[in-house]
């Protein structure tokens, strides 16, 4: 930014704050990390700083793909992204309305199933075991799961299915999405697009509660 000194000669102000540092961001992710109209970028505000800083991470290492985010973070120290990952984790905004479904009331049901319980016979775990019983998360690590656009949740699904999309092993959420099928993939993500966020968007606490199995990027109590 350019201003004038004292002199009346122009200098150049560096940018020397987080939310300077990042404007960036919001390119994709939407001012403050709100997301966009676009479903393929997810909102960021509010979600748990560990998962956050975990999610750069795999992003530098190459074990998550999108080669924009490659290359921004390709070179960034860990406090720098952990500066990055505490920044969008302390803006707590609101929540836009949930999508409206056209989904049939049976796909739904399926995908609430799924969310709520699982499936045992296939060792699905319900999301709720890792996500809480509010699908708000759980500190430090575990991201909410209502607020988030269903083409988002697809093309996560997607990605640990096919392999593009890789977490620190024991990587659960690729075993799990191995096994779902597409009739799946699409319930789950249509219900959990189609939730109203709660009033209190407060994850839970991992020390609390024991997963269903190990995952890499999770504490295990």
């Amino acid at each position: 930014m350019i201003q004038r000194g004292s002199n009346s000669e122009p200098t150049v102000r560096q940018i020397d704050t987080t939310a300077e540092r990042v404007a960036a961001c919001a390119t994709c992710h939407g001012k403050e990390g709100r997301a966009t109209r676009d479903g393929f970028f997810p909102r960021i505000a509010g979600k748990p700083a560990g998962y956050l800083y975990n999610q750069l991470v795999n992003f530098r290492e190459g074990r998550r793909q999108y080669p924009l985010m490659n290359a921004m973070v390709a070179h960034m120290s860990d406090a720098y992204l952990k500066e990055i990952a505490q920044y969008f984790a302390d803006q707590q905004l609101p929540y836009p309305p949930a999508q409206r479904s056209a989904f049939s009331r049976s796909t739904l049901e399926h995908g609430r199933g799924l969310v709520i319980h699982g499936d045992a016979s296939r060792n699905i775990p319900a999301c709720i075991a890792c996500h809480g019983k509010n699908l708000t998360g759980a500190t430090p690590t575990i991201p909410s799961l209502v607020g988030l656009p269903r083409d988002y949740l697809n093309a996560q699904f997607g990605a640990w299915k096919s392999g593009a999309r890789h977490a620190a092993a024991p990587d659960c959420m690729a075993q799990i999405s191995r096994v779902l099928q597409p009739a799946d993939i699409q319930a789950v993500s249509a219900w959990l697009a189609s939730q109203p966020v709660p009033d209190d968007m407060t994850p839970a606490s991992s020390a609390s509660m024991k997963l269903p199995l190990d995952c890499g990027s999770v504490p295990y109590p």
